[in-house]
């Protein structure tokens, strides 16, 4: 186990996709965010099943990390309830991880 974390969230455009990631990786909350175009979402909401073109993020963190991004995607992003997933990393490569944690937090 780890205190490494991936965590998710989509977009609704490849600028506000852009902008969630520059930000969280200036800001040392994440140390790589991946952008996946064009996913397909099928989902309900109000009451109702709709479909949405979106930007996937995945979002390479740290536990101690998590709370900042958590709070950057929230002030950041345009959805009224966008989503944030965490997820524990529990082994890798020993020198990504490392890598994760010194791109993570500090100065």
């Amino acid at each position: 186990m780890t205190d490494k974390r991936i965590v998710l969230t989509t977009a609704g455009s490849e600028e506000e996709a852009r902008t969630m990631a520059k930000h969280l990786v200036e800001k040392r909350l994440a140390a790589c965010v991946n952008i996946v175009p064009r996913v397909i979402s099928i989902y309900r909401w109000q009451g109702k099943v709709d479909e949405a073109s979106e930007w996937l993020l995945i979002m390479k963190t740290t536990e101690g990390a998590f709370a900042g991004v958590r709070a950057a995607i929230s002030e950041l992003h345009s959805y009224e309830l966008p989503e944030c997933v965490c997820l524990k990393i529990e082994d890798g490569s020993p020198t990504y991880l490392e890598w994760i944690a010194d791109s993570v937090g500090g100065d």
